[in-house]
């Protein structure tokens, strides 16, 4: 994959994303500007025109959305889609290539260890190792988990096992890097993970905005690996 299709290619996927994601405060009132302005950036990026502005637009936006809410109240996802939309916009409007690799690079590092170091935050803990985590998960979760899902909470060593295929994925996604087809596994994983979580729980931001950034690491792999 070339540095300039892995750019494109995340432009149009995090402009689709963004887009879900502004389409749920429209009903509101209050804000409603806001979200209906990143909405247009997102359709300029989407058509490809002036991608660098459209860029700068969603990032200063970004900062009024921090301000307005008080932080990423969405957490992960709304730090992720921050996360991408500065890089591309540096990718976009640096000086040189180089500064597009050098922002695509971050990207992808970045990517990795929000696995990674996911995985490592679980395996330390002993509820986690045990299982135990995941049994509050389904017993007491203000997540909207289904009451026939919330029965899971009575098979620990479903659960249990569950917890170490999670732990064991993420703690081991960096070596995917080491080869083309260990990466496309790896992401296919990863992407099926988040899907679960987004039937499961609601979680839909965390699958879309997530593989908005794989084009940089499947563009980072050939880079440093290939």
């Amino acid at each position: 994959m070339t540095l300039e299709f892995a750019i494109r290619l995340s432009e149009v996927m995090l402009a689709l994303a963004m887009i879900q994601q502004a389409g749920e405060h429209l009903r509101q009132a209050r804000g409603r500007a806001l979200f209906v302005a990143r909405i247009s950036l997102c359709l300029m990026l989407l058509a490809g025109l002036q991608p660098g502005a459209a860029l700068l637009g969603l990032f200063l936006s970004s900062l009024v959305h921090l301000w307005r809410y008080g932080g990423p109240y969405n957490g992960g996802s709304d730090k992720m889609t921050i996360l991408i939309v500065t890089c591309l916009m540096v990718a976009r409007l640096g000086p040189n290539s180089l500064w597009a690799e050098l922002a695509m690079s971050y990207l992808a590092v970045q990517l990795v260890l929000s696995y990674f170091v996911s995985g490592y935050v679980k395996i330390v803990k002993a509820e986690w190792r045990s299982g135990q985590a995941l049994v509050d998960v389904f017993t007491f979760s203000a997540y909207p988990v289904s009451e026939s899902l919330r029965g899971w909470a009575k098979r620990p060593r479903l659960l249990q096992g569950m917890s170490w295929g999670v732990m064991g994925f993420e703690v081991l996604f960096p070596l995917a890097l080491l080869h083309p087809i260990a990466l496309f596994a790896g992401l296919a994983i990863a992407a099926t993970f988040h899907l679960a979580n987004a039937f499961l729980f609601g979680l839909n931001r965390f699958f879309w905005i997530w593989i908005c950034a794989y084009p940089s690491l499947i563009w980072f792999q050939g880079r440093v690996f290939g």
